[in-house]
């Protein structure tokens, strides 16, 4: 799995085989091992989720009982949330892999990471993007992170000119919020901030679902770019208040 492959070139990093790791941001671990650090967060490519189908343009057009492929706790509460006559099941495998299912009949839709897609040259297989309205992004999702050892400056050098300031600021509070609820990269909690140019201000909106997608719990907040990581944190408090632990101790009993 993604997860499994994350450790091994953390590993290969700290026994200083490489020198780099290059990752999708959204796939990594919240909390990272000692000796380190997200050397460069590279300028976010679409955030979005994408539609994946032979048949339909949107959400909208699926008939009940319609078959939906993501092995995503997150977009399986909002999706149900939004479509409860739908059907959602599990999905692995590598992109390839879900879309021979796809195509084999297996479902009647994905929902796969746009800027995945992209990266692959598979646009063309993007039957719609879905607005965040909907189903709002996983945490760092759309971004690139190069990992380094926090021992080598000579590369750390070399990481600030792939380095992108305000997809930096953006995922920081992310990932602050994920942390503060006690989230992981495969928890049901999406987070997604925008930087707003005029203003220079952040604005993070964040999700906490149940399986079923009966219950929502969302929350935003605004703040200046400089403290990306409070109005996270800031807000993850405020979503625990609200009941997101709750909420996320259903899904070890009921997913």
């Amino acid at each position: 799995g993604k997860g499994l492959f994350v450790k091994e070139l953390e590993v290969a990093l700290l026994d200083l085989r490489a020198d780099i790791a290059v990752h999708s941001l959204k796939d990594m671990p919240m909390i990272l091992p000692d000796g380190l650090r997200l050397g460069a967060i590279c300028k976010r490519a679409d955030p979005s989720d994408a539609l994946v189908s032979n048949s339909f343009a949107s959400l909208d057009d699926l008939p009940p009982g319609s078959i939906i492929g993501t092995s995503s706790l997150r977009r399986k509460c909002q999706i149900l949330a939004a479509y409860p006559s739908l059907v959602v099941r599990d999905l692995r495998g590598n992109v390839n892999t879900r879309l021979t299912k796809l195509d084999k009949g297996d479902y009647d839709a994905l929902i796969l990471a746009s800027a995945g897609l992209q990266r692959l040259k598979m646009n063309h297989r993007i039957s719609g993007r879905i607005s965040s309205k909907i189903v709002l992004p996983a945490a760092g999702q759309g971004a690139v992170a190069i990992e380094s050892r926090t021992d080598d400056p000579i590369i750390e050098g070399f990481l600030q000119a792939l380095h992108h300031t305000d997809t930096y600021c953006c995922v920081a509070a992310e990932r602050a919020l994920v942390r503060g609820v006690d989230g992981g990269c495969r928890s049901p909690v999406a987070a997604f901030a925008e930087h707003n140019a005029v203003t220079h201000t952040l604005h993070l909106r964040a999700l906490v679902g149940s399986c079923d997608g009966k219950k929502l719990l969302s929350d935003q907040l605004s703040g200046p770019m400089e403290t990306p990581e409070k109005i996270g944190e800031e807000l993850a408090e405020n979503m625990l208040s609200a009941g997101a632990k709750n909420i996320l101790a259903d899904y070890e009993g009921l997913c």
